[in-house]
C-alpha cells in the first residue's frame, strides 16, 4: 500500500453555504470514485477556497457525507489577480495500490481548465 496524492477542484456558481456543501460533496465523492477508494482509505484531506468564497468551511461537506475520523483543513488559496473565482480546491493524501500514474485528477465544470495537464 501506497500513500498517494489526488486532487480536484471545482467553480462553484455563487458564494452559498448549501450551494457549497451541494458541489464539495460531488468533488470529493466522485475524487473517491473514480480513485476506487473509499472514505477508510483517507489519511487527509486538505480544502482550499479563493478569497471570495466566505460562506462556510468546505470541510462541512466531507463531514456531511459521513467523513468524520479523518483529519480535515481548510485555507484560503492566494489571491492573484486573474485568477479564477469561487474556486474550492482537495489535495487528499490516500492509501491505495494505484500507481501514481493511474491516480485520477478531478477537476469538475469550468475548473478543469485549471491543470489540462491531470484533468481527467
Amino acid at each position: 500500500m501506497a500513500v498517494r496524492a489526488v486532487r480536484g477542484a471545482v467553480q462553484l456558481e455563487r458564494d452559498e453555504a448549501g450551494h457549497m456543501h451541494e458541489q464539495v460533496s460531488e468533488l470529493l465523492t466522485a475524487i473517491l470514485e473514480r480513485n476506487g477508494l473509499g472514505a477508510d482509505d483517507l489519511i487527509s484531506v486538505w480544502f482550499t477556497a479563493t478569497p471570495d468564497l466566505r460562506s462556510d468551511f468546505p470541510a462541512v461537506a466531507a463531514r456531511r457525507l459521513g467523513i468524520t475520523d479523518v483529519p480535515l483543513i481548510c485555507a484560503q488559496e492566494l489571491a492573484v489577480e486573474g485568477a479564477m473565482p469561487r474556486v474550492v480546491r482537495i489535495l487528499a493524501h490516500v492509501e491505495t495500490d494505484t500507481e501514481r500514474s493511474k491516480i485520477a485528477h478531478v477537476y469538475l465544470g469550468a475548473a478543469g481548465a485549471l491543470r489540462k495537464d491531470i484533468a481527467q
